[in-house]
């Protein structure tokens, strides 16, 4: 499936509630690690520095990953940060609730991921007698 869709994405990366907004190429070094809940787009790239491939990047909760993101190296992204299209990720950010970008990236605002990443905690299905069949996602 992951060559079908142009995803290289170890086991056991990611926590749950991945979201992976559409299909495109996507490639994630194995020792990374990536929080629950955190929505990624395509042409990012989450990877080893050039240091050691040993160190990846450590990524919180709750994290949108913008399209075309480049992140690396031994760091860490705290919780509920947004990460902008097309920045390139290579030091730490500790702050949480905040949004980065650029090249190379900075904390550009305080707005992060809210309202970018949906908590999948429960799914709820819609009765099929409504015109549209669809699935509602409720957060706690």
């Amino acid at each position: 499936m992951s060559i079908h869709l142009g995803y290289s994405i170890p086991i056991n990366v990611f926590g749950p509630g991945l979201c992976i907004a559409h299909r495109g190429t996507i490639v994630v070094n194995k020792d990374s690690r990536v929080g629950e809940n955190c929505r990624i787009h395509a042409c990012t790239n989450i990877g080893s520095g050039r240091d050691s491939i040993l160190l990846a990047p450590k990524i919180g909760n709750g994290v949108y990953i913008g399209p075309g993101a480049k992140i690396f190296g031994n760091i860490e992204i705290a919780d509920n940060i947004a990460i902008g299209a097309n920045s390139v990720v290579n030091k730490s950010f500790y702050e949480k609730g905040i949004s980065i970008a650029g090249v190379p990236a900075k904390k550009i605002n305080n707005k992060g991921s809210d309202g970018l990443v949906v908590s999948a905690t429960k799914i709820v299905s819609v009765p099929a007698s409504q015109e549209v069949v669809e699935r509602a996602i409720v957060t706690e």
